[in-house]
């Protein structure tokens, strides 16, 4: 059976450039990077080429990166260690309502502390308005939390517009970048941001290789206490086969972005152009515009997520429904929810997010595939046959 995977949102499949970089750290390399013999100092000095590799990915200075296990454990580091540090200045964070579980959940345990969140509306393509986010500025703010790109619909936010309001009123301000490194341009200087999030598993580095940015002179509290590892902004012995993956993975992706991106966007361009054209009732989820280079989202009405994951399986190709962290559930996604679709459309979410790799016989295969798996699903779904009824009557 043809095999394509075009679950980008979810993990990347490993470079190979990163698993030969990788293998070493696995064997006989194995020293702790804190141990003062040979064998931790040639571990270190491997940490510390990655760090300045994935640093270069996103223009930081090294000594701002903060290496972590996972994006989400980035965006917790980054949403509770920036507020915490803030704390004696006020006790109220702004987040878009679109954000990912990690800084939504990560903001909800703050509140059990005496934080108040407000949640900023997105429009009709997940775009955030940056007067949105100055209106719910108070003099009570001390963390502005939205993220670069929405994996599940692709919209590129507007960070820096964003970024200069918080300065303008001297508001710590991060953004969550894993869906966006290594896929298009990311500069932290450019951004102007405090804290950035990213995760080696999004550019073709391994599982569990995440950082966080946290530029030179920001207060941030830790979150795992322990050595004097990162600096002493979290504890733990480093992952070192992971973090030496990301390293290579980065160099790869500042190598590549231009060329891959451009690829997969004239791909992901046959999807968005195609698909409602060959099925009826299709929406496009998402800014046409401004939108990821890989990513291509809709909303299948009178049809369920999970029904479509598993057809679409069983003819071998793999996509998600909604985020990565809820796709197993069934509830209807709050981002969808949010740019106002209503609870029966949201729950025929399907997300195409192409690798590198991804070829123009895949794209003509799921356009193939696809619109019958549509029809058959949606034979047996009483809604759409109702909806026959009223249109024909």
């Amino acid at each position: 059976m043809k095999r394509i995977y075009f679950d980008h949102i979810a993990a990347t499949p490993l470079h190979p450039e990163a698993f030969e970089a990788m293998l070493p750290f696995l064997k006989e390399k194995y020293g702790n990077a804190q141990s003062l013999h040979s064998l931790g100092q040639e571990a270190s000095l491997a940490v510390e080429d990655a760090r300045a590799a994935v640093a270069a990915l996103v223009n930081a200075d090294p000594a701002e990166l903060v290496f972590s296990a996972s994006g989400s454990e980035a965006n917790n580091l980054a949403v509770k260690g920036l507020a915490l540090a803030r704390r004696d200045k006020g006790k109220h964070i702004v987040l878009s309502a679109i954000e990912h579980s990690s800084v939504l959940n990560a903001a909800s345990s703050l509140d059990k502390l005496g934080f108040k969140t407000t949640l900023v509306p997105v429009d009709g393509t997940g775009l955030v308005d940056p007067a949105q986010v100055e209106k719910a500025l108070t003099k009570e703010t001390v963390l502005v939390s939205v993220m670069l790109a929405n994996s599940e619909v692709g919209t590129i936010e507007p960070i820096a517009e964003i970024a200069s309001i918080c300065r303008a009123r001297a508001v710590a301000i991060h953004t969550d970048a894993v869906a966006a490194v290594g896929s298009i341009p990311v500069d932290v200087r450019a951004l102007n941001v405090d804290a950035l999030s990213l995760a080696g598993d999004q550019f073709y580095g391994p599982k569990g290789s995440a950082a966080l940015f946290v530029k030179k002179g920001t207060r941030l509290q830790p979150l795992v206490d322990g050595g004097i590892q990162e600096a002493g902004r979290r504890g733990g012995a480093e992952n070192v086969p992971a973090i030496v993956g990301m390293g290579q993975a980065a160099e790869v992706a500042r190598r590549l972005l231009p060329e891959r991106a451009e690829r997969l966007r004239l791909l992901r361009g046959r999807l968005l152009d195609d698909l409602p054209r060959r099925a009826a009732e299709v929406v496009v989820t998402g800014h046409r515009e401004r939108r990821l280079p890989h990513q291509a989202s809709f909303c299948i009405r009178f049809v369920e997520g999970e029904g479509m994951l598993l057809h679409l399986d069983m003819k071998g190709i793999a996509v998600s429904s909604g985020s990565a962290c809820t796709s197993k559930s069934l509830k209807a996604s709050h981002v969808l929810l949010a740019m106002g679709l209503d609870h029966a459309t949201a729950q025929g979410s399907i997300v195409f997010s192409l690798i590198e790799g991804a070829t123009a016989a895949d794209i003509d295969y799921v356009l193939a595939e696809f619109p019958p798996i549509i029809e058959r699903l949606r034979k047996m779904s009483p809604l759409y046959t109702e909806y026959l009824k009223e249109r024909s009557s």
